[in-house]
C-alpha cells in the first residue's frame, strides 16, 4: 500500500531522523520525499510504501504520535488513494 505523510511545524534538530527511524522500525519504505524550510517553518511530504497486511495506517499513526509530540510537529498520514481523491479537481 502507498500512503502520503506530511510533517509540519517549527524547525528543530532531528526531525527527519526521528520520523525516518520510526518508519524504518515499522518496515515502511520511503519512496519519495520533499522537504523545505521557510522562515523557520519545516515541511516534509513523504510518499511511503508498506505491506498493509502487516502494518496498518492506524499503527503507523500511533507509532508516530510520540515522535510528533517530541519534535513538536504535526504528522499526518493517509492512503495515497484517499489523498488523490481529495485533491483531484
Amino acid at each position: 500500500m502507498f500512503a502520503i505523510m506530511t510533517v509540519t511545524g517549527a524547525d528543530s534538530t532531528g526531525i527527519i531522523a526521528a520520523v525516518t527511524t520510526a518508519l524504518a522500525e515499522l518496515d515502511v519504505n520511503i519512496v519519495d520525499v520533499s522537504q523545505t524550510l521557510m522562515s523557520g517553518y519545516f515541511t516534509m511530504i513523504l510518499r511511503v510504501e508498506f505491506d498493509d497486511r502487516q502494518t496498518s495506517i492506524t499503527e503507523i499513526q500511533q507509532r508516530l504520535k510520540p515522535v510528533a509530540e517530541r519534535t513538536q510537529q504535526a504528522i499526518r498520514i493517509q492512503s495515497e488513494d484517499l489523498f488523490t481523491a481529495m485533491n483531484e479537481i
